[in-house]
């Protein structure tokens, strides 16, 4: 009689370690594909900071606040290199440089905002925050650009109010994952070989066009062809969140 209760008691033992098992490596999954398409959550709105980690595409995207230089080096290694990258530029800077910003957008390239003045969001009254978004749109507007939906806050400082207010406005709060820290100028290979380890499916990379950030074009010439090499694909902030909410979708 004792020698069969042992016996059971190793085989419960067996199927409770396998079903532990399933239920972790479940939750596993299921948490990483939230954290891609956690932006869709019908209760609660959060920012995006990756996309599809099932998918090889990947999203190059560019602040810029200040400066009139650097950008069109910049620009010049997207051509040269075939890459499309998304720019987000303040309504400041888009006020004062509107032949660059026509250039960015002639040049295939898209369009997202950081606001008006470049001044962090969490170090102002919620109210303030409101006034600036409306006025940069107005801005935007003015300039011929009507539908700016894409927001990146300004240093990437935000918190729930925050991404709720933008929610409200009709704006999408877009972050990053890789941050090769460019506009500290570590160095041109630093910050490729940086980028180029780092980077995996999904990824929003984070790099700047502000006068600042004087290694970053040279940079680009390495790392573009290197991420390419490895079979990443560029695609802009919109095909990303549009590839996610299908995917989104599959799975409903």
């Amino acid at each position: 009689m004792q020698s069969f209760f042992v016996i059971d008691l190793t085989k419960w033992k067996r199927w409770a370690f396998i079903a532990c098992f399933v239920i972790l490596a479940t939750t596993f999954l299921w948490m990483e594909r939230e954290s891609a398409l956690s932006m869709f959550q019908e209760d609660e709105p959060v920012a995006l900071t990756r996309g599809d980690k099932d998918n090889e595409a990947i999203a190059l995207t560019f602040n810029i606040s200040w400066g009139n230089e650097k950008v069109h080096d910049i620009l010049e290694q997207l051509k040269k290199h075939e890459v499309h990258a998304t720019f987000f530029v303040s309504g400041e800077w888009a006020e004062r440089h509107p032949d660059i910003l026509e250039k960015i957008t002639e040049e295939k390239h898209e369009l997202g905002m950081l606001g008006y003045r470049y001044k962090s969001y969490v170090d102002q009254e919620l109210e303030q925050v409101q006034k600036d978004l409306q006025y940069a749109k107005e801005v935007f507007n003015k300039l011929g650009y009507e539908d700016m939906r894409l927001l990146r806050t300004p240093s990437g400082h935000f918190n729930k109010e925050i991404i709720k207010l933008a929610e409200s406005l009709n704006f999408q709060i877009i972050h990053w994952n890789i941050n090769p820290n460019d506009w500290k100028n570590p160095g041109v290979n630093v910050i490729a070989q940086d980028t180029i380890e780092k980077t995996s499916n999904g990824d929003i990379l984070l790099l700047h066009a502000s006068d600042a950030a004087k290694q970053t074009a040279e940079a680009l010439d390495i790392m573009l062809p290197a991420l390419k090499k490895k079979d990443f694909q560029f695609i802009s902030i919109s095909e990303m969140i549009h590839q996610t909410e299908s995917n989104l979708k599959s799975v409903d």
